[in-house]
């Protein structure tokens, strides 16, 4: 905001000036923030269509036996806990996530999500509804984490690619794992 003074797109307010989308708290990564409405609206539409590339990477407790996987189970409000989403048949909207195991450890497995949908925390309730929820999630995962110095759950967005609204070129942006992320998988050989 400091950078574009008063040139970013105010199609979702002034709380969230050119933000597109968001990623849940204590989750790192790319960003799309847009400077203008016409690639808001350009963006906010791949978005809703599902033709942007959206990877993570997370550490997921269990060691997770297939080599990838997908799950397809609708993500709604939960039923008792209204901060919390959940696997709801009911009246939950449509959520894919495709994953891919990059490395197993003893206790844990870390892995590479793909979204096809982005459903608020998608890829938390998914893998918690596999019985292998994020490492660090105290939300959707065990109250106490194996490594306490750990702030929220490791999950990281690192690739995003999208149709850049202007010139229609594919451009995928990527972040690298940070520091503590690096340091944990170390830890786990």
């Amino acid at each position: 905001m400091a950078h574009c003074k008063e040139d970013l797109s105010g199609i979702n307010g002034v709380m969230r000036p050119g933000i597109v989308h968001r990623i849940d708290m204590d989750t790192t990564g790319v960003l799309i923030v847009c400077k203008n409405d016409f690639s808001h609206n350009s963006i906010a539409e791949q978005l809703k269509v599902h033709s942007i590339t959206r990877k993570y990477y997370a550490i997921v407790h269990g060691v997770i036996k297939e080599d990838e996987g997908t799950v397809d189970a609708p993500i709604g409000r939960h039923p008792i806990d209204r901060k919390k989403m959940s696997v709801n048949h009911k009246n939950g909207r449509d959520a894919i996530t495709h994953y891919r195991v990059l490395k197993r450890f003893q206790q844990f497995t870390y892995i590479e999500c793909r979204l096809e949908t982005g459903r608020t925390h998608q890829i938390r309730v998914h893998m918690a509804s596999l019985h292998h929820p994020l490492l660090g999630d105290r939300v959707y995962g065990p109250a106490k984490c194996p490594f306490p110095s750990l702030q929220g759950q490791t999950l990281h967005a690192g690739i995003l690619g999208i149709i850049h609204p202007r010139t229609g070129k594919y451009m995928e942006f990527s972040a690298p794992l940070p520091d503590y992320f690096q340091e944990l998988l170390e830890k786990l050989k």
